[in-house]
């Protein structure tokens, strides 16, 4: 981090051993594009005039990254900058000068929901991988997951969220909100994301999950008879849907006559297998397995500002260097990937 540690902060500068914590922050610090996403907070950010002194847009911006990035609420966010040095040496902070109060980071927070640039962010970053050669989209996979929504009405309107709504999967009813990605089927990258109520359909935000530059689409049974639909007719794709569980049942019933088709299903399982991964990084590593804000506009822009850490720390664990991130080169993906610890 390019700035001078102050009195206060510089015993932590002289530790033996670096935590989990301050790995992730260095990675992040290094790889984002920080100037691309600043130019575009800058013209709807505060400028100074005669009344208090507004903080520097990028130490702001900062702290937002860090209270989506641990799950944390604004008077959290506040307190961790007090006791926690990585989180401020991150933020470009130090004990000796002033820490921006819970009331500012919501404001801050308002300001990227108000003119919705999470999801202009979220597409900066998108371009950016793919200019750098990262992003292939050569073929996409699609699915979909819950996050389950607080179902108590013990609030002033005695309700509960009404952008939200209930579904039933398997033999279980879930309360709140369905997140929909697409990914790239090269990468593991996330391209498209889509928040609609829990009863939304999978199959009624396919066409938003598609790039248009896709060879081939793969996903689950649940997205079964999508060629059929009228508005994906004219899609020239591959469909590598999944089978019915019941059908791929009754083929293994005689496997040495459906052996051709029990190989591909099994074909189709390992590709779109790469969908899953960050569906179980925003939940378990990130802990984002139940909706904190209320309505989907706030809680689709925290969804988007998780997809960051996981690009860059995929690129990471598939030993991407930083320079071909910055000239554009087109370098090998593998497709073993290390585990990634916020």
């Amino acid at each position: 981090m390019e700035y001078q540690l102050t009195f206060a902060d510089s015993e932590f500068s002289s530790k033996r051993r670096q935590t989990r914590k301050e790995i992730f922050l260095s990675r992040m610090d290094a790889l984002l594009p920080w100037s691309m996403l600043l130019a575009l907070i800058e013209p709807v950010y505060p400028k100074a005039g005669n009344g208090r002194q507004p903080y520097p847009l990028q130490t702001m911006f900062r702290i937002h990254c860090l209270q989506h990035w641990y799950n944390l609420s604004d008077g959290a966010m506040e307190d961790a900058l007090y006791e926690i040095t990585s989180m401020r040496l991150f933020a470009h902070l130090s004990l000796d000068s002033a820490i921006p109060d819970r009331t500012t980071i919501m404001n801050f927070r308002h300001l990227l929901e108000r003119h919705q640039l999470a999801r202009q962010l979220l597409e900066t970053i998108n371009q950016w991988l793919t200019d750098s050669g990262v992003m292939m989209k050569q073929g996409t996979l699609v699915d979909a997951t819950i996050i389950e929504a607080p179902t108590s009405t013990k609030n002033k309107q005695n309700q509960r969220d009404l952008e939200m709504h209930q579904t039933k999967k398997g033999n279980q009813w879930h309360f709140g909100m369905k997140a929909h990605i697409g990914v790239d089927a090269k990468s593991g990258l996330t391209h498209t994301l889509v928040t609609t109520p829990a009863n939304e359909h999978d199959l009624n935000q396919l066409e938003n999950l598609l790039h248009g530059q896709e060879k081939f689409v793969s996903a689950d049974a649940g997205y079964q008879g999508a060629e059929k639909r009228e508005a994906l007719k004219e899609v020239d794709v591959d469909w590598l849907i999944a089978e019915r569980p019941g059908k791929v049942r009754t083929l293994k019933q005689h496997p040495r006559l459906n052996k051709v088709a029990i190989r591909i299903e099994y074909l189709k399982a390992s590709i779109r297998s790469k969908v899953e991964h960050p569906f179980r990084i925003i939940k378990q590593q990130f802990g984002f397995v139940k909706a904190r804000y209320k309505g989907l506009a706030k809680n689709d822009n925290q969804l988007a500002m998780l997809h960051w850490p996981i690009w860059f720390e995929l690129i990471k664990c598939c030993d991407i260097p930083e320079v071909c991130l910055k000239s554009g080169n087109k370098p090998e993906i593998p497709t073993n990937r290390g585990k990634v610890v916020p």
